[in-house]
Parts: structure tokens; sequence; C-alpha cells
């Protein structure tokens, strides 16, 4: 009766099936794992945002690597800004998703050390290769404070970290590549500046990470699995037919006449 399940069509079709089906399901996992992620990140992000300002000097040190856990501190630092000494990091987009540079100005501590500081967003100049207008730094010393990022590399970033740039000019933020320019320790990581906010005209200061979506991860991931319980509905309900559908033209096809004596 379902000896046609042994045929070369069936069997294709229901080894299909049986690779669809945990593939469905590990996808969905997937998606449940990323929905995990998001709102682990979410929490970690309301969490040390509200937490009260350290200093800088608390959470890091020169050649140290910010741990996830660490990530959007709000911390102070006090000093006096180092303009000689600032870059900017190409190819960066503000609120509007308008391409420009970020403003990185090293912040010399009172005990000659220096903390990087990314004082926001500003528009590419028409001509790529050429330093963009920045609105000067405060004068005299200043206290910052701001969201603890750690040092951006190649692998984390996916950004290529190109060598021929035009002058101050840089593509990551990265505390050693910018020790060994200003020849001076500098703490790992950096501050994206909140405080003090710039005066009109001054860079567009970094949104505050989004910390309440969640994203649709979840939909995608009982989507998946819906699809995985769906193959086998699917393929009992094509055995059925098939099977009807023989049943029907057996009944239809006449019987053969006898033949004659």
């Amino acid at each position: 009766m379902y000896r046609f399940l042994m045929s070369r069509q069936w069997v294709i079709l229901t080894l299909i099936g049986l690779v669809l089906v945990p593939t469905m399901i590990e996808l969905g996992f997937w998606q449940l794992h990323r929905h995990e992620r998001r709102i682990e990140q979410n929490s970690l992000i309301a969490r040390n945002l509200e937490a009260k300002p350290v200093p800088m000097g608390e959470l890091t040190s020169p050649g140290h690597t910010v741990p996830r856990s660490d990530y959007w501190r709000q911390i102070t630092a006090t000093g006096t800004f180092d303009t000689a000494h600032e870059v900017v990091v190409r190819r960066r987009t503000n609120a509007d998703d308008r391409v420009g540079f970020h403003v990185l100005t090293p912040l010399v501590l009172a005990d000659g050390r220096a903390v990087l500081v990314n004082r926001g967003w500003v528009p590419a100049a028409a001509d790529q290769t050429a330093f963009p207008e920045v609105p000067s730094a405060p004068d005299g010393t200043v206290t910052v404070t701001g969201r603890l990022k750690a040092d951006e590399t190649t692998g984390a970033s996916g950004i290529k970290d190109l060598k021929d740039l035009p002058p101050r000019q840089v593509m990551l933020i990265n505390s050693e590549q910018q020790a060994q320019l200003l020849e001076r320790q500098v703490l790992g990581g950096y501050l994206e500046q909140t405080v003090p906010k710039p005066g009109s005209g001054g860079p567009e200061l970094i949104p505050t990470p989004d910390h309440d979506s969640i994203g649709a991860h979840l939909a995608y991931a009982v989507q998946w699995w819906l699809f995985a319980a769906a193959v086998p509905v699917g393929w009992v309900i094509l055995v059925r037919r098939e099977k009807q559908d023989r049943a029907a033209a057996k009944e239809s096809t006449p019987e053969p006449e006898p033949a004659a004596a």
C-alpha cells in the first residue's frame, strides 16, 4: 500500500525533510540565544548607565583590556586637553546616519598619563583627505564625564586598520596605538564624553546606547520552530494524498476483458 515510499522521488523528499527539521530547530535556538544575549546586554547597559560615576583610573590602567562587564560604566577624568595630538576617526555615522568623523582628543591627567576622549561626531569635509573643521576643546583643567568603552580592534570591529591615511586620521580608537603617537602612557579603553555638553556648533555627542528594544529574535525563533513542525505534517499530508490518488487511479482502470474461447 505504501510501497511508493521506496521510489526514488519519495526517498529524496523524505531525506530532505529529515535534514530540514533539525536545521530549522537549530536555527530557532540560534535566534533564541540571540534574544537572550540582547536581554542580557540591555540589562548590562542599563545597570552600568545608572551606576554612580567613578574615576576612570579605578577601572582601567595602561595596557588594560576593558572587560565586557565594564562597558558603558559611568566614569570621570580630570585634566587638560592635548589638542596638538587630536585625531579624527574615519567613517563614523551620527544619529541621522550621516558619515563623518569622531573627534578623539587626549586628556592629560595630573600624573602625566592620558585618557582618550571621544568628544563626538563632526561632518566630513568636501575633501575626504582633509582634516575636518573641529570645534576647539575647552581650555584649562576640565572634568569630563562619559561612558567607558573598550579599545577597538580589527578583529572585534571588523574595520580594517589602514596604515596609509591622511595626517591626523585613524580608523580605530585604540589606546596602545595612540600611546605610541603621544609617547606617554594612555589608560586602556577610552571615554565616550557625555558631560560637559558642547556649545553651539560643537561635536555631536554620541547617543546613549539603545537598551530598550529587544528586536524580533524571539519571534524568528518561534517561526523557525513552526516551520520545523510543518515539515512532518506536510509530509504526512503528501503521503495520504499520494495514496488516495493511486487508489483512485486503480479504481478507474477498467478490468481487462477475458480472452475469447
